[in-house]
């Protein structure tokens, strides 16, 4: 009996401090500013194949000439995938379809790029694709930027 409420307080006591060091580690992203929430598709399908499969929510920030987008349901404190500035082509926005609206944060809109080569779509709300954009356009002269 006091073995098995041993490891049953042990098991919520972990339980407890995993939490605890989740939300740790997203006011700690969330500290410097300029974060917003953002899901990503990497390797995203050609138009017409959508579906909502390969989409991860996650809280994207604003660093100098980078996004540093980080997985939310993640413990690591580096960010999963880094877009440079100069290697991010917009190539179209759209509304999520079909499955995409389960998948995806009601209201959102998909942004459709390229970054060196590689074909990803970002969902976000209006205003934060407002800011996106705005920080896309927002380059020092003489940097290449193409915003749809």
């Amino acid at each position: 009996m006091v073995l098995a409420l041993t490891v049953c307080g042990t098991i919520v006591a972990l339980l407890v401090v995993g939490l605890f060091v989740f939300g740790l580690r997203r006011r700690l992203i969330q500290r410097s500013g300029g974060t917003f929430d953002c899901s990503l598709r990497w390797d995203a399908p050609r138009e017409g194949d959508a579906d909502g499969k390969g989409w991860a929510y996650g809280v994207a920030r604003y660093n100098g000439d980078r996004v540093e987008w980080y997985r939310v349901f993640s413990y690591s404190p580096r960010p999963r995938r880094v877009l440079e500035r100069s290697a991010i082509e917009v190539a179209g926005r759209r509304v999520p379809e079909g499955e995409e609206e389960l998948a995806l944060l009601s209201d959102s809109v998909v942004l459709a790029c390229l970054h060196r080569g590689t074909r990803l779509e970002l969902a976000m709300s209006e205003d934060a694709l407002t800011g996106f954009l705005a920080w896309l356009e927002a380059a020092p002269p003489g940097q290449r930027v193409n915003v749809a």
